[in-house]
């Protein structure tokens, strides 16, 4: 198997430097696709596709033999986090940062792209997608619905992230679900303002936040070891003003839901809507309600499974089979409800600083390993 040279790693190590040190916001990657497609347009794949749901950027090594399609997937957005590291390569924009890995994940797949240059597939196709907006889950969504995308239907999906709190290359597997399904809503309570001394006058959205956080906190039992793990997070409550005289008359609350898969989130989904009509009857309040920041559950193929397992082993990696998925979302998710695939994890080192961290960095030592174990899956599946 062609490796890669260390005068190529040092490039996308520097690469990735200057990735992290000028981060995009999520649906403003533009400067980041053009760094991509100009580091892609010197790999010389097949087809390079730029523009796809955003700024998504997709090159296609296409062997010419009829074979089997494999799509890698990258995300390349950064979070609006200050980062708080002192490096050199810190982020030139206030407010914005890396937090996530995105640029680790970005020179993984460039390094992929360098290796197909060298080792184009004997046959089939091999398809690398620079993904958007995946931290606001619109990324995935955009691209499966741009017509430049309508003409790709790969055969297997995978994509990577790398997870602090694990041994440094150490590869994470689970079948089933990987990533939790996790999506949020925005409730607005419009009731009506009256003076503070006299409530009776109005209609104060105090009480019926309360009931629907009360409620929710039944609905919830954190327990990730349990198949019926369900999380509603309160993420931001408003109400009224700060003016002593008036009793409120407009709220607003904003939740977060996690379960493991897509049928305990219609679920769950159904149980909150009905809560929300309840409470609104009960309190003669008008409550409007919305979903946002949707993340699909990454429900992993089994046989995509046992492809990483096998092509970890040949690269002699250490893997662990993890016992129940992440809560955190994932919109990669979207693409294993579509196509057969999995994600799996790569170990960042067990004292890194946890994602979306202000001090968290991708470690380039597993840029090697990373780039090595995508080639050996599309090696494995090649055959």
């Amino acid at each position: 198997m062609t490796s890669l040279n260390q005068e190529i790693l040092d490039e996308l190590i520097q690469l990735r430097k200057h990735i992290h040190a000028n981060p995009e916001l999520s649906e403003k990657e533009a400067e980041t696709a053009k760094l991509i497609k100009s580091y892609l347009e010197k790999c010389s794949p097949s087809e390079l596709i730029t523009d796809v749901g955003g700024h998504g950027v997709i090159a296609i090594f296409d062997s010419g033999i009829e074979g089997i399609s494999i799509l890698f997937r990258a995300d390349t957005d950064a979070l609006p986090i200050q980062e708080t590291n002192d490096f050199d390569y810190q982020s030139k924009v206030k407010g914005v940062s890396h937090k996530c890995g995105h640029d680790g994940h970005t020179c993984s797949l460039l390094g992929f792209a360098k290796m197909l240059s060298k080792q184009p597939p004997k046959k089939g196709k091999v398809i690398l997608l620079f993904q958007p907006a995946e931290e606001e889950g619109k990324g995935a969504k955009t691209v499966l619905d741009d017509e430049k995308f309508k003409s790709i239907t790969p055969d297997y999906v995978f994509a990577f992230h790398n997870l602090p709190g694990y041994q440094l290359n150490e590869v994470v597997i689970k079948n089933g679900s990987f990533t939790s399904a996790v999506k949020s809503i925005i409730i607005k309570f419009n009731g009506k303002t009256s003076h503070a001394a006299e409530p009776e006058n109005g209609i104060n959205p105090a009480l019926p936040i309360a009931e629907i956080l009360r409620e929710c906190d039944a609905l919830s039992n954190n327990q990730p070891e349990r198949e019926d793990f369900t999380l509603i997070t309160p993420i931001h409550i408003n109400m009224g003003e700060i003016a002593y005289g008036i009793s409120a008359g407009y709220g607003e609350l904003r939740l977060t839901i996690r379960t493991w898969n897509e049928q305990q989130m219609k679920e769950l989904s159904s149980k909150l809507i009905d809560l929300i009509k309840t409470t609104s009857e009960k309190y003669n309040i008008d409550l409007d309600y919305s979903w946002t920041h949707e993340f699909s559950a990454n429900e992993n193929d089994n046989n995509a499974v046992k492809i990483i397992t096998a092509s970890a082993k040949k690269l002699s990696l250490h893997i662990t089979e993890r016992d129940y998925p992440f809560k955190w979302g994932e919109d990669f998710g979207l693409f294993t409800q579509k196509f057969k695939g999995a994600m799996f994890g790569i170990g960042s080192g067990e004292k890194c600083p946890a994602l979306h961290n202000p001090d968290y960095d991708f470690p380039d030592e597993i840029l090697p390993n990373a780039i090595q174990l995508f080639h050996q899956i599309s090696l494995s599946l090649a055959q």
